[in-house]
């Protein structure tokens, strides 16, 4: 052993170890909530008289509730960890002690979650990992840790662990068990239970029956069709979404079953896939022109997103978008980790309702967004009040002037509901609207039913379109499309201030615009030269 050895192994035998939070005792002891409410319900229905037998149950519940108190004061007292300069690692065990450590610099992911009765008793669980662990055996858990503790520890482990290492690990992401729960939180959950209704309708169609004059269904709605429309009609939508939830997690599960996504050698991305259908895609990284994290709303709702590669070679559009997937429906900061192992560099991917001028001082990756004009924001809720609030209303106000008062009142609540939902939609849109140049990399953000933001390489796009209309010019607007060999061939920035659309084309890929251009002096030229342009 060398003297540099020792040192490091007096610097980490000095770090002290610490415990978890002793609330995470009463965690543990979550189980015994429905046992006790039912003890509860039953005295609350007999006006407070409990049972020989209710009183036995609730004996019961203490001696389950004193031993399992007991083993886990003893487990919690048994288990402690620590971080030190190069490793971070966990002690526990009871009558079989186990130490295990994990090298800071292949730390990959760091997720902080909290159930409901984490959230009661403000802790919170946290799990590390490397990206070899993504079924989670080889992650480090520790439950439970106050919630300001755990984010410490999150920021103290990800700040020590090397950012570029994801590039020296060839494995980025395997498949995760934890990651079904979001298979519902997709299209296929109401849309695909419609695609499966409609293939047997005309298959039925096609070989002559007609679905209607099946007797089931027809004794199904003499049944419940006609009478108990307020029973029949949630059972219905609950049944519809418990067939789609099922449906979208059997696709989940044949669809990404064995995922691996990884660098075979230094110059190809794999990505291998399926279940019952084993798929395999790969990648050239001179193909590669970026990745887009994509968030529709219900994913983004349940904090998921996933990832898609801008690569040539792949196909037509359609090919394209089914062969460019990286990563499946999983946890946001998941996702934001594949992107950034895939592009070998930190994704930029600032936190939602971020905007206004960067801090110099942050990094690159943490960055905020440059906002678009309020113009954006005033198109949006007009196009919502047009397209969807103006027409229901006058169609309801229509029937109801001819036919029944009933829909006049449908009208007026209709449009007091969808004009709110308008303006929220709209709102969450210009918030999510935003762009930047990050490096080698021109970023945009928008959407709102489905948020993508993109990291483009600047040396990939070939061309520049100025997109304008009548209403988008008196507002001052302008939507850039850059045209890129790979992906969907051209990928928008929506409504951008026409007055420094050229400035940014021209910074974001320059020696395309700079013939067509005139450059302005004087106060106009330090204008143009401040147009919302965040370069580094």
């Amino acid at each position: 052993m060398n003297g540099s050895d020792a040192v490091a192994i007096n610097r980490s035998d000095a770090v002290a170890w610490r415990r978890l939070a002793p609330r995470a005792l009463l965690v543990h002891c979550g189980w015994m909530g429905a046992p006790l409410g039912s003890l509860a319900l039953t005295a609350l229905a007999t006006g407070g008289r409990i049972t020989t037998g209710a009183w036995l149950t609730l004996a019961a519940l203490a001696a389950a509730f004193a031993l399992v108190t007991a083993i886990g004061l003893i487990r919690w007292a048994r288990t402690d960890f620590r971080v030190t300069d190069e490793r971070f690692e966990l002690r526990s065990g009871v009558l079989t002690r186990r130490l295990r450590s994990v090298p800071l610099h292949r730390i990959r992911t760091v997720e902080v979650t909290a159930t409901p009765l984490h959230r009661l008793l403000g802790v919170t669980v946290l799990r590390a990992g490397t990206a070899g662990s993504g079924d989670g055996a080889g992650a480090l858990v520790l439950d439970a840790l106050r919630a300001a503790e755990a984010e410490r520890l999150r920021a103290e482990l990800l700040a020590r662990a090397d950012a570029g290492a994801a590039a020296d690990d060839p494995v980025l992401a395997r498949f995760n068990r934890r990651w079904l729960r979001y298979a519902p939180l997709t299209f296929w959950v109401v849309g695909g239970v419609f695609v499966v209704a409609g293939a047997v309708y005309r298959t039925l169609h096609g070989i002559g029956i007609e679905p209607w004059k099946i007797g089931l269904v027809q004794r199904a709605w003499a049944a419940f069709g006609s009478g108990m429309l307020w029973l029949t009609v949630p059972a219905a939508l609950l049944g519809l979404i418990a067939l789609g939830s099922a449906g979208a997690l059997v696709l989940y599960v044949e669809n990404w079953w064995n995922y691996r996504l990884e660098w075979t050698d230094a110059h190809t991305l794999r990505v291998s896939h399926g279940l019952l259908t084993p798929r395999s895609v790969t990648i050239e990284r001179a193909r590669l022109r970026g990745v887009l994290l994509r968030e529709p709303l219900l994913l983004r709702a349940g904090g998921g997103a996933l990832v898609r590669a801008v690569a040539g070679g792949l196909g037509d559009r359609e090919e394209n978008r089914r062969r460019s997937a990286l990563l499946p429906p999983a946890p946001r900061a998941e996702a934001v980790r594949v992107a950034g192992g895939a592009l070998q560099s930190p994704f930029p991917a600032p936190e939602s309702g971020t905007s206004g001028a960067p801090d110099p001082g942050t990094s690159g990756a943490s960055e905020a967004l440059v906002r678009h004009p309020r113009a954006a924001l005033r198109r949006r809720r007009t196009r919502g009040l047009l397209w969807a609030v103006l027409p229901g209303t006058a169609v309801l106000a229509a029937l109801g002037a001819a036919f029944t008062p009933v829909l006049l009142h449908c009208a007026w609540i209709y449009a007091l509901l969808s004009t709110a939902a308008v303006r929220w939609l709209a709102r969450d849109a210009y918030r999510s609207l935003g762009h930047a140049l990050r490096g080698r990399h021109l970023v945009i953000r928008a959407g709102t039913f489905s948020r993508d933001t993109l990291a483009l390489q600047r040396s990939a796009i070939v061309g520049w379109t100025f997109t304008t209309s009548p209403f988008t010019r008196r507002a001052g607007l302008v939507t850039l499309t850059a045209a890129v060999a790979a992906g969907e061939d051209g990928y928008r920035l929506p409504d951008l201030a026409a007055r420094h659309a050229p400035a940014l084309a021209s910074a974001a890929a320059p020696g395309i615009l700079e013939e067509f251009l005139v450059q302005p002096t004087g106060d106009a030229g330090r204008d143009a030269a401040r147009a919302g342009l965040r370069s580094r």
